[in-house]
């Protein structure tokens, strides 16, 4: 509720107590017709007992009156806020967290074969999970054994799914694989991990690199492969939270880089269901080691010189 006398005429040098919720003028102001007090009354209740600047200034206005004239000028933080439409923090935009840069280091190396010794590098912390040189060393061991060449693996092609470092791929090449395809989606491992590696160990010219995600690799393996894609190995060691095995082994052995002599080799991690057998592929082998499982698929023959060698 306000009381106003009409007319009224009030001087800019007339002041609103910054501490009160009533307009107070001088002791003696002007006005063209009878003397009486002037007093003004705010309509509703403040919450604390003190009226806010902002409350005081929109009463000021809806009476026609100039507020800069009363009040003291508003704060930056008031300013701001006018100028956004006072949209509040729900439509400010953070500022960008700066990122610290990406490392790499040397902590791989190859097992066997002719780059043996050869240090790798890897990505410091945990955006890239290489193979356990254990898990690596035993699963070449065993495809050697079942390929009938103990000392070097049978020549063929081989496909090194979420291929990370490289590591396992470099290795097939290392040990008598006659071409290598990497499939790794990230950048910056592809430039400043993979490719270095592939350098290093003088093997970039029997290596083809798809910068692709693996689901899509495999619906389209002929675009990427030709007509003749299928692998003589496959090794497979993706992320363990970030798969359904169940599904990414069903599209893997429905693709066409599998044939019937293929071999598989599957990382996974503890209590994960493995099937016996994908297609026409069974299960040669399936090692532990902590909390990572080695599962390793093949055909027939190969599974029956697999349990001869042990």
């Amino acid at each position: 509720m306000a009381i106003l006398p009409s007319p009224l005429h009030i001087a800019s040098s007339d002041w609103l107590c910054s501490n009160s919720n009533f307009l107070c003028f001088p002791t003696k102001p002007v006005w063209s017709s009878v003397h009486r007090p002037l007093v003004v009354t705010f309509s509703y209740k403040p919450n604390k007992g003190i009226v806010g600047t902002d409350k005081k200034r929109e009463f000021l206005e809806k009476y026609g009156l100039n507020p800069d004239e009363f009040l003291p000028e508003p704060s930056p933080k008031t300013k701001r806020r006018r100028e956004h439409g006072n949209a509040g923090t729900k439509n400010l935009i953070p500022l960008e967290e700066s990122k610290s840069p990406r490392e790499t280091h040397k902590l791989l190396q190859v097992l066997g074969g002719t780059a043996r010794r050869k240090k790798l590098l890897s990505p410091k912390g945990m955006d890239v999970r290489p193979m356990m040189e254990v898990v690596k060393g035993a699963a070449f061991g065993i495809l050697q054994a079942a390929g009938g060449s103990p000392q070097s693996l049978r020549p063929g092609r081989w496909l090194d799914l979420y291929s990370g470092t490289g590591s396992v791929g470099i290795e097939a090449i290392s040990r008598g694989c006659s071409e290598v395809h990497f499939v790794e989606m990230d950048p910056w491992v592809v430039s400043d991990v993979l490719r270095p590696n592939l350098e290093s160990t003088g093997f970039v010219d029997v290596s083809v690199i798809h910068s692709v995600r693996v689901e899509i690799f495999l619906q389209n393996a002929e675009r990427f492969v030709g007509k003749d894609g299928v692998f003589d190995y496959i090794s497979v060691t993706p992320p363990y939270m970030l798969v359904d095995y169940a599904v990414l082994m069903d599209q893997i052995s429905n693709s066409s880089v599998v044939g019937e002599n293929t071999f598989i080799v599957v990382e996974y991690p503890l209590r994960t269901d493995m099937l016996d057998s994908y297609a026409s592929l069974v299960k040669i082998a399936d090692r532990r080691f902590g909390r990572t499982h080695l599962a390793i698929y093949g055909p027939k023959w190969a599974q029956k010189k697999s349990k001869s060698e042990r």
